[in-house]
């Protein structure tokens, strides 16, 4: 069970990571710094990269657990 939740905490943070790293600097010039300056814009984007990256993190464990790479 140990395992399971520390893989499932590191996907997590990697996935969190990418997402930001990928996406922020085109999500800001989209927007314009003025936008970005406001809170509601920059909780939208928040919410958008935690929950994909929520997906991504379900996704990868339920494909390990599925194939038997991490058991419980």
């Amino acid at each position: 069970m140990r395992e399971f939740w520390i893989t499932g905490i590191a996907l997590f943070m990697i996935f969190t990571f990418l997402i930001t790293k990928l996406s922020l600097k085109h999500y800001k010039k989209e927007n314009g710094d003025k936008m970005w300056k406001q809170f509601g814009i920059r909780t939208r984007y928040w919410q958008v990269v935690v929950l994909g990256s929520l997906a991504l993190t379900f996704l990868v464990l339920f494909l390990l657990k599925w194939t038997n790479i991490l058991t419980l």
